[in-house]
């Protein structure tokens, strides 16, 4: 099977969690609390029935406070930014749950609508799960399945051009034999109930932790499916190719929808994100959509200007004529030779002058240098360049 980006996103590059809550970094907890039950108040699904920005809104708010409202989350943000919590498990757990019922307990008498409109946007249930896709619906109904990553790295050529690759990579999907049911005979736990949890007391403490009957699913099959085990879901091997646009950023990530784990009992599958990571180049570098690298030029050609033949990163070779008198480190810029757009539009490539002066000179080379020296009269006391003029060389 084969995707193309189309059928999946770019996912575009998020805002600051701070500005999300319109906070400085040294905020409190408490202003962070504040905060984020302001806006989740403000685009909660119930006051805009419809309204996709708000819903939108409300999802990034979460997700912020999901962050901040956690300290080691929140130190691993501040240092690293969003790469420093992509690997930190990113859903809800009971403990984040406690602070949403914190946050919320005056809020229409408890957490009134919270509880559902969570399990609307996010796909949680017994524990939030909503950003790392893990989990969702009921305890023994189906659930939306884990999102997978996998990480490819390219030549940066690839990245500014686009390219194709193609990713092998393993995952749940569901078990052909019993349809993702895991057996037949199914029932409720009677250990926990249909809960899925066992929960002990202890003096002040009430601790829950899985059911090891029915391994936290809340129901028990008594006849368990010989291919899966009971499971519902088979390993498989996955190939696809996936289509990298042209102008993708170090970093990016697409996503391919339904192409990550299948969900437990025939719930639906999660995501496949691939994130993209560029291997630099040898002479070009990058910034936004343009295109920088440097090319030596003689004093001669610096001094008389000459005609270049420079390799752009393509390959076409451009024309470049550079003006008398040209200064080291002086940039010349080739309009629409940088790197493609979504808007359809390229950036520029900017070439810089690097004057090279000769290690070593002929005899008639030293003699012309000579006489030029003599010709030019040059000042054998030079005084400092000024720091305004020297800013602009």
């Amino acid at each position: 099977m084969s995707f193309v980006v189309e059928k999946g996103e770019i996912v575009a590059n998020k805002r600051d969690y701070y500005e999300v809550l319109g906070l400085q970094k040294n905020a409190s907890q408490d202003e962070i609390k504040k905060a984020y039950r302001k806006l989740a108040i403000q685009y909660h699904p119930d006051k805009n029935p419809g309204n996709k920005e708000a819903e939108e809104k409300f999802k990034e708010a979460t997700e912020a406070y999901e962050v901040l409202g956690d300290d080691k989350k929140r130190q691993a943000y501040d240092q690293f930014g969003f790469a420093g919590v992509e690997g930190m498990g990113g859903g809800f757990n009971a403990e984040t749950f406690r602070g949403f019922e914190d946050i919320f307990g005056n809020f229409g008498g408890g957490m009134g609508g919270f509880g559902s409109i969570f399990d609307q946007l996010f796909g949680g249930g017994g524990g939030f799960s909503g950003f790392s896709g893990f989990g969702g619906g009921q305890q023994g109904g189906p659930r939306q399945g884990a999102n997978l990553r996998y990480d490819v790295e390219i030549d940066f050529k690839d990245a500014v051009f686009g390219t194709k690759v193609e990713i092998q990579y393993t995952h749940n999907d569901s078990c052909p034999d019993c349809k993702g049911q895991g057996g037949t005979g199914r029932k409720t736990c009677p250990t926990c109930g249909g809960s899925g949890q066992i929960r002990r007391s202890s003096g002040f403490f009430s601790m829950a932790s899985p059911c090891n009957r029915c391994h936290g699913e809340g129901f028990v099959i008594d006849n368990p499916c010989k291919g899966c085990g009971g499971t519902g879901l088979v390993k498989k091997r996955q190939k696809i190719a996936v289509t990298i646009p042209a102008g993708v950023e170090n970093g990016k990530r697409i996503r391919i929808p339904r192409q990550g784990d299948a969900g437990p009992v025939g719930g639906p599958p999660g995501d496949l994100f691939v994130f993209i990571r560029v291997r630099p180049h040898a002479y070009f570098e990058r910034e936004n959509d343009d295109l920088y690298c440097a090319i030596p030029i003689s004093i001669t050609q610096a001094a008389l200007g000459a005609d270049l033949i420079v390799t752009a990163l393509d390959g076409k070779t451009i024309k470049v004529k550079t003006p008398a008198g040209m200064q080291s480190g002086k940039m010349l810029r080739i309009r629409g030779e940088g790197v493609p757009s979504a808007s359809g539009r390229r950036g520029d490539l900017y070439i810089k002058l690097m004057v090279q002066v000769p290690e070593r000179l002929s005899k008639k080379g030293k003699e012309l240098l000579e006489e030029l020296s003599r010709v030019e009269g040059e000042n054998s006391s030079p005084k400092p360049i000024p720091l305004d003029k020297l800013n602009n060389m």
